[in-house]
């Protein structure tokens, strides 16, 4: 059965389902006791309980619920089902608290009023920042009910044409603002060009020239760009990189001085620590012939 786009309440509940799943997940609770209880918790006049308790039968059986997200055809997207098999994929790298994140934000954008544009950038950048796959990544949005068949066959295309165009001119050219921009040309010119391979207009003027803005650009200050200006939703990011990076001060003095002592015994199996290195001047001995140490056999004993 064809997807289709849901009510405004559905959305609304399935942010608060993919929210609270997260929360519970970073506390360790089970995901079987997750999907038993946060049923109850939905509200009744949707299809979300009903979704649930598929996905808990479903996990029982095989420990994924992404399969049972590929049944769910008429409730959950093909977008959706992607993002939840990447995460639970066991060569992935991809965190399923990320993956989880990522429909949370991607069903409230649905319930404030998303538009097919808002959500391509939204999903591209998801599949770009993440590292999905562009093939079954743009399949699966192609397949988006929200997206109408002309906006689904440009989708399907970009796996072709990312090959030669950055996605910043791909935009450009299927927007307003390039249609606006050659009919001008046109004028000036005082000649008809003779039409070529006719561009799908897609986007609108404002999309147009921010695309045009960032051609030859990373395609990230694009994305960005379009989040402060059009309000599109920004894509979740992974913390885990950033963990790592701000390490407690005890233990990264200890990693320091293991660090030292591992280069002090690779050292000594080489052939012994080179004490050259530690002079003032390297391949000269300290000079100590201004010292006076008559005196140091007699030192009292301590």
């Amino acid at each position: 059965m064809p997807g289709q786009i849901l009510d405004r309440e559905e959305y609304i509940e399935q942010a608060y389902f993919f929210r609270v799943y997260r929360e519970r997940l970073q506390n360790n609770v089970p995901s079987q006791e997750i999907l038993q209880t946060i049923q109850e918790e939905i509200l009744a006049t949707t299809r979300l309980p009903m979704a649930i308790d598929f996905l808990r039968a479903e996990i029982l059986h095989n420990g994924r619920i992404s399969t049972a997200m590929e049944r769910l055809q008429h409730y959950f997207t093909p977008f959706q089902s992607f993002v939840i098999c990447c995460a639970e994929e066991e060569a992935s790298r991809f965190e399923q608290l990320i993956a989880l994140e990522i429909l949370q934000s991607e069903a409230q954008y649905h319930a404030d009023g998303a538009s097919p544009q808002g959500l391509f950038v939204y999903q591209f950048e998801c599949i770009a920042r993440n590292r999905l796959g562009y093939h079954e990544g743009l399949t699966a949005m192609a397949r988006d009910p929200l997206y109408d068949e002309q906006f689904a066959r440009w989708i399907t295309q970009l796996n072709i044409r990312l090959g030669t165009l950055d996605l910043a001119d791909i935009i450009f050219r299927a927007s307003e603002h390039y249609g606006r921009r050659r009919r001008a040309r046109q004028l000036r010119s005082g000649t008809q060009e003779e039409p070529k391979s006719a561009e799908t207009c897609l986007f609108g003027d404002q999309e147009g020239r921010i695309a045009f803005a960032n051609i030859g650009r990373d395609p990230m200050y694009f994305f960005a760009a379009l989040q402060r200006q059009l309000g599109y939703p920004q894509v979740p990011r992974s913390k885990r990189a950033d963990d790592y990076e701000k390490l407690p001060p005890f233990l990264e003095a200890r990693l320091n001085k293991i660090e030292q002592r591992l280069k002090l015994i690779d050292m000594e199996i080489r052939g012994g620590i080179d004490l050259t290195k530690f002079y003032q001047s390297p391949g000269k001995r300290p000079d100590f012939s201004g010292l006076d140490i008559s005196d140091a056999g007699n030192a009292p004993d301590e």
